[in-house]
């Protein structure tokens, strides 16, 4: 796996840091950021994805919130010209 960081959330002390990185084989993002809490879970799940889609977690995935100062980190494809929200 050939990983690329891309951002650090700004002024972050030296621990409690969402961080993301790219795989430059797969362009998969990687990210480090806060854990969901049970009261964001439960709202993710009440607002639902797809039509008769499961709402429930497995225990190998997770849900995790991004601040929204992180955006700017996220690749785009190129020719892509939308803003992102809040930078």
């Amino acid at each position: 796996m050939k990983l690329r960081f891309l951002g650090i959330i700004p002024n972050t002390p030296t621990d409690d840091s969402p961080t993301i990185w790219v795989d430059e084989e797969t362009g998969d993002l990687l990210i480090q950021s806060y854990k969901a809490t049970d009261s964001e879970v439960e709202a993710c799940q009440s607002v639902g994805s797809v039509p008769g889609h499961s709402t429930h977690v497995p225990d190998h995935e997770a849900i995790v919130r991004l601040p929204q100062v992180m955006l700017k980190y996220i690749p785009r494809p190129e020719g892509d010209s939308r803003e992102v929200p809040g930078t």
